[in-house]
């Protein structure tokens, strides 16, 4: 959780998150009037709760190349990426997404995560000429829907983010660049919008089992075409031979219940708990919706069920994201 307060809180009608997002704003009064105002692209999104870690040096690129899952050498200057830290059995354990700007990478990761990411990455350097910073004090993230114009050099255009654009930029100017970005939209907007895309979230969507084939994130944080880094015979087994454990789908939740499962909140077939409610939202067009993470042998056809003590169980039909079958044995042989 972040230690953070945004001085966007201070906008008129702005009512700030709680859990993980506290210290933004969850809505500004409406928060489907805010998503109707993102889809048509107008607006921007304060991300400032999220930490912000900065990774310079000549070797950083190679560097985070041989560590993480992704293929950062010859990562050019203004494209983003995403990628992932695994136990050596192949958990995931950190999700960071940036952009290097030639000389610096810039990444951001979930509010709170930073410490023991620098920690675990300042251990890794050796030789290495890389220099690894927090900067959350600094910096921060302002998300805006749409094409990246060419805003300099702390922009990160496109890829993972919802069809839209990240702007890293000093603290201090954040409520400057607000009053040039349209009408605010809050968090609560924003998560409508990723689970509509498929997006998981690392600690709402994951647990310390989740590995990056049941959650979607092959070819997206993991490239499949690099050499060693830690986790990665875990990977590419069960990319090789398909068949994730569990699969992470979107539920369509009975919208005749007037709350939101929390996440947690198991998911259950009958009387037997298959998985559970990672992240949920009231989505502007589809209603309620939330990410699940299930067991891959569940029925894709069959209703589901929320259920938590104390409240309505509630019915869910699955969407997938993350094929059961996914995998190179179900590829054609030539």
């Amino acid at each position: 959780m972040s230690s953070m307060r945004s001085p966007l809180l201070d906008l008129p009608a702005a009512v700030e998150a709680d859990g993980p997002d506290a210290g933004v704003a969850a809505h500004y009064g409406s928060d489907l009037r805010e998503q109707r105002a993102l889809a048509r692209g107008e607006g921007y999104v304060d991300l400032s709760h999220r930490d912000v870690v900065t990774i310079s040096g000549p070797d950083r690129l190679t560097w985070l190349h041989a560590l993480t899952t992704q293929y950062f050498e010859g990562l050019q200057a203004g494209t983003s990426t995403t990628a992932l830290l695994l136990s050596p059995t192949g958990h995931v354990e950190h999700a960071m997404y940036g952009v290097d700007d030639g000389e610096t990478f810039w990444l951001h990761t979930e509010p709170g995560a930073a410490a023991a990411l620098v920690e675990w990455l300042q251990k890794m350097v050796f030789m290495s000429r890389v220099e690894i910073t927090d900067v959350t004090d600094r910096f921060a993230i302002v998300w805006r829907p749409g094409a990246a114009p060419a805003e300099g050099p702390l922009t990160r255009s496109g890829g993972d983010s919802l069809g839209g654009f990240e702007v890293f930029l000093p603290r201090g100017e954040l409520s400057a660049y607000a009053e040039l970005a349209g009408p605010p939209a809050g968090v609560w907007a924003y998560e409508a919008l990723r689970i509509e895309a498929g997006h998981p979230r690392f600690g709402l969507d994951t647990d310390e089992r989740a590995i990056p084939n049941e959650l979607g994130w092959l070819g997206v944080g993991v490239h499949l075409d690099k050499g060693c880094y830690r986790g990665q015979e875990t990977v590419a087994r069960v990319h090789n031979l398909g068949r994730p454990p569990r699969r992470l789908v979107r539920l369509h939740l009975d919208g005749s219940v007037d709350h939101l499962p929390q996440h947690g909140y198991a998911v259950r077939v009958g009387e037997k708990q298959v998985g559970f409610v990672g992240s949920a939202a009231r989505h502007h067009e589809l209603g309620p919706i939330a990410l699940a993470l299930v067991k891959r042998s569940v029925d894709s056809e069959l209703e589901l069920q929320v259920v938590a003590e104390d409240q309505p169980t509630v019915t869910a039909t699955q969407e997938l994201i993350v094929d059961p079958e996914v995998g190179l044995h179900v590829r054609a042989r030539l």
